[in-house]
């Protein structure tokens, strides 16, 4: 998909009812997400109304999306699928789809059609970024910082995460190269458009470390997206790196000393797999759950929790405010065009093909 669709898809981007019940559907159900202010939005939007409807599931969370590869590769090899749905970003869910791991599904069939009629594939449209994917949200990784810590002169560049005289202290970044690397190269002075050509170099690969290395010593790194809100919410850092709706969370629910940092937040999307191999009975309830939690309203409704936009056009509109604040959501939203001045496009695509190489030449950096 070319950065006009993927920028044309974002920017356009009633209840169903759920799918008809079969008799020998599994009572439980394993989903895996990410935890902290995300996974809250789904159990409130899409697991409570579920359970509504069907009150004699048991549903089970597991907050290790950020394992999701690995781990579903060792229960294939170990011929044991203990998980029934799965949270993944567009790029892991590539992967798991071209190893076999992800199980390939039919948007018109396993996806509900918009209130209007019109079906899933095209409400969806170049959202549906893998034949195994259910898209969720739109949401980026982007900065916070305390607010009572970087004197009278707040960041307002990315490449302010690299400025130790100005902004001294410590930054938290993610463990992985995703992001990071490409932050990295802009501020080394390439140019957003040329960023995966460099950094698809053994060159480029040098220089995005050595940018890295000028502010190695100062940062905390993270795995889980809570981390960064909970050690800004300390002050054990000045600024970090995490999901917008993490930030969202902690300044709009917690009230916490915290601003948002836009430039050059990274677009990307998160949604479901299901994993290859499931007994008939799980299947079953997983799809049954799967067309309930991917329908319009249902994506609207995740978005009066936290502030990702829903991937599917027709929820937009429904999108209002806040369940509990009762703040317009729409200006919090990554998309929103006072937030979306100079933005990074996450290439999912790029990084599918080249995630295990850079992440194993990331790993020894770490470890040097």
């Amino acid at each position: 998909m070319t950065l006009r669709k993927f920028t044309a898809a974002l920017a356009t981007s009633a209840l169903v009812a759920p799918a008809a019940f079969a008799a020998d559907m599994a009572d439980e159900l394993t989903l895996v997400s990410w935890g902290g202010a995300y996974q809250a939005s789904q159990q409130k939007a899409y697991v409570e109304p579920y359970l509504a409807a069907n009150p004699d599931v048991k549903i089970i969370w597991d907050e290790s999306s950020a394992e999701a590869v690995a781990k579903l590769r060792a229960m294939n090899e170990a011929g044991n699928i203990t998980w029934d749905l799965v949270d993944v970003v567009a790029s892991d869910s590539m992967r798991l789809c071209d190893e076999g791991l992800a199980m390939e599904l039919n948007a018109d069939e396993d996806l509900a059609a918009a209130p209007d009629g019109t079906p899933a594939s095209e409400d969806f449209g170049d959202l549906l970024v893998s034949d195994c994917f259910a898209p969720q949200i739109v949401y980026s990784t982007t900065f916070g910082y305390r607010t009572d810590m970087v004197g009278d002169t707040p960041p307002s560049s990315i490449c302010d995460v690299f400025d130790l005289e100005a902004y001294p202290g410590k930054r938290s970044l993610q463990k992985r190269p995703i992001d990071n690397m490409e932050w990295a190269l802009y501020c080394d002075g390439v140019a957003k458009e040329d960023i995966y050509d460099v950094l698809g170099t053994a060159e480029g690969v040098d220089r995005a470390l050595a940018k890295l290395d000028t502010i190695k010593d100062q940062v905390v790194w993270w795995t889980a997206g809570a981390e960064t809100p909970q050690l800004l919410a300390d002050g054990e850092v000045v600024m970090g790196s995490t999901f917008n709706g993490r930030l969202f969370s902690a300044i709009a629910e917690q009230g916490q000393p915290i601003g948002m940092l836009w430039d050059m937040q990274s677009f990307d999307l998160d949604g479901w797999i299901v994993p290859e191999g499931l007994p008939e009975d799980r299947k079953a309830r997983v799809m049954d759950f799967l067309k309930f939690a991917t329908d319009t309203q249902r994506l609207a409704d995740q978005a009066k929790y936290i502030s990702y936009g829903p991937a599917r056009k027709s929820s937009a509109p429904l999108v209002g405010m806040h369940a509990e604040l009762g703040i317009d959501m729409a200006p919090h939203m990554p998309t929103d065009p006072a937030n979306a001045g100079n933005v990074h496009i996450y290439d999912y695509e790029w990084w599918a093909d080249n995630r295990d190489d850079l992440d194993a030449k990331f790993q020894a950096w770490l470890a040097k």
